[in-house]
């Protein structure tokens, strides 16, 4: 599987063929100002939850791609009513798809969820993307929680996307402590930088992953890594 950065949460991944987008919200990003929404591939879109530094972009993806979203009831709901189809899933729930080859589990996240509006959007989510005996833990907007340590007892992650920047999410500690929880050595660090109240110092943080012999991986926006090229 290759997962690319496009800033904020926003990753998308390739597997078995077809590009699996997480929580669009590209346009509004100033450091994400040289990403085209409208040349972005997309087969399904992955939602965690409604705050709109989650969903900007959805739905303009949406309609120039024909993706399938994926993400709870609320937010589904909210989405169809604006002439968009999906698959809904819940917490603990899980799916095949691409004939089978992807499997997706809708797992626990500690955050808040409303629209831009103030409606409710449902619970807060993650998501494990499992491909080919390959695992992605896409952790969402959380804080660390003790549910993070049933994950290994049932995948292998070999990787996880966590977030970063604190004050709205777990920050640099809590990921790695969280690391230590699923058991994964690389982790993709998101939701950090684009707003000041976010921000990071990346050499200190990679330095922590790097003493706790683990390896945090901060991207370029639009840059991209392979899961196999961490096994080397």
């Amino acid at each position: 599987m290759r997962v690319t950065y496009l800033g904020h949460a926003c990753v998308q991944i390739e597997a078995a063929g077809k590009y699996f987008l997480v929580d669009p919200f590209i346009s509004a990003n100033p450091l994400a100002k040289h990403i085209d929404i409208h040349k972005i591939k997309a087969d399904f879109i992955l939602i965690t939850h409604a705050h709109e530094d989650h969903i900007l972009d959805v739905e303009a993806i949406a309609k120039n791609t024909g993706a399938t979203l994926i993400t709870n009831p609320e937010i589904l709901h909210y989405f169809e009513k604006r002439g968009l189809s999906g698959h809904s899933m819940n917490l603990g729930g899980s799916h095949r798809f691409v004939d089978g080859h992807v499997k997706i589990k809708m797992i626990k996240a500690e955050h808040s969820s409303s629209f831009p509006d103030g409606s409710y959007g449902g619970n807060p989510a993650g998501f494990l993307l499992d491909h080919n005996d390959e695992t992605i833990y896409i952790a969402g907007d959380t804080a660390l929680h003790m549910d993070m340590t049933i994950i290994p007892h049932q995948y292998k992650i070999n990787l996880g996307i966590f977030p970063i920047g604190n004050n709205y999410t777990m920050g640099v500690r809590d990921a790695l402590t969280a690391a230590r929880f699923v058991d994964v050595v690389n982790v993709l660090g998101v939701h950090y930088d684009t707003f000041p109240v976010i921000k990071i110092d990346k050499e200190a943080s990679k330095r922590k992953f790097f003493d706790a012999h683990r390896r945090l991986h901060l991207l370029e926006i639009g840059a991209s890594l392979d899961l196999e090229d961490l096994r080397i």
